[in-house]
Formats: structure tokens, sequence, C-alpha cells
């Protein structure tokens, strides 16, 4: 990544959910299991409107995926999208990568400095 290079619109979709303390919460929960609507707005503390927004915009950027129960259509059940999570994962990994280099380049130039 050069430093000019931004990040694929994938990943600003998912980074911009993320931005919100709530939908990283949501994150963290659907993490430990898939959970209904009504339990994540619970264990939030939300509303069931608040915790419709935040799941849409987590389903917008690609991190949950909805599921109904064949028992009763209504329900919704949402689990973490693991593909969207390793694309995080690998732009973060090239991320690191072009700091790592930057910094020991950094290095060696001061070393050079104190030799001198």
């Amino acid at each position: 990544m050069t430093a000019r290079a931004k990040p694929a619109p994938d990943v600003d979709a998912v980074l911009s959910a993320l931005a919100d303390p709530v939908r990283r919460r949501a994150v963290e929960l659907l993490g430990e299991a898939p959970r209904r609507a009504g339990e994540l707005a619970e264990l939030l503390a939300l509303p069931a409107p608040s915790m419709s927004r935040h799941l849409r915009a987590l389903k917008e950027s690609g991190l949950v995926a909805e599921t109904h129960p064949e028992f009763d259509a209504r329900v919704r059940v949402y689990a973490l999208n693991s593909d969207r999570l390793s694309e995080l994962k690998d732009w973060l990994a090239r991320a690191e990568r072009g700091w790592s280099d930057q910094l020991a380049s950094f290095a060696k130039h001061v070393e050079k400095r104190k030799r001198k």
C-alpha cells in the first residue's frame, strides 16, 4: 500500500459501520453467538427501532447476515459474516506492514545520522 493509497470501498463501509460504539458492541456480542434482534436490543439496552437501524447499517456493510428460522419467518437472527471480517483483517495486516516498513526505514535513517 502506497502512502496515498486509500482503503477499498468495502473496507470503508466496514470501518464506517464500526465507527459507532453500539455497533461495535453488537459485533462483539454476535462474535459470541448468533442472536435475535430483540435479544441484541435487550443486551444493549436499546429500543427496537434503534437496534433495527444499527443492524441495518451492519447488514449494509456486510458485517452481519440475517436469517429467519423455519418455524417463524418474523424472527430475525443475526450472525457475523466471517468473510467480511477476514477482508478487514487482511487490510489491517497490509496497513500494519506498511507502518512497520516505514518505521524500519526511519530507524535506519536515524542510525545513519548518528554515525555521521
